[in-house]
């Protein structure tokens, strides 16, 4: 039987997390294929990056931003969509 034929009750399990708290012990950033860049000439720190990352990946400091947290970073690419200055560029991981 092939994939397209098996129901959703016969896949493995995926990750559980069965505690609240313990997702901070995950490393969501390993599965990333992209990564953002900052262009810090062009940011004007208006922090739209901070409000929209769904995983609160983007560093601030003294309200501004400062730089990206990989290891819970998974590029969804969100943060250079809603840059208004398109200071933010994705890049492949490892180039």
């Amino acid at each position: 039987m092939g994939d397209a034929d098996k129901k959703y009750d016969e896949y493995p399990l995926g990750g559980m997390i069965t505690e609240k708290g313990s997702a901070r012990r995950y490393k969501t950033g390993d599965w990333r294929s992209r990564k953002p860049e900052v262009d810090k000439e062009k940011c004007i720190d208006c922090l739209f990056c901070w409000v929209f990352c769904p995983d609160n990946s983007v560093i601030v400091e003294n309200e501004k931003m400062k730089g990206f947290r990989y290891s819970h970073c998974k590029g969804c690419g969100i943060c250079a969509t809603e840059c208004p200055k398109k200071a933010i560029t994705l890049k492949e991981e490892g180039a």
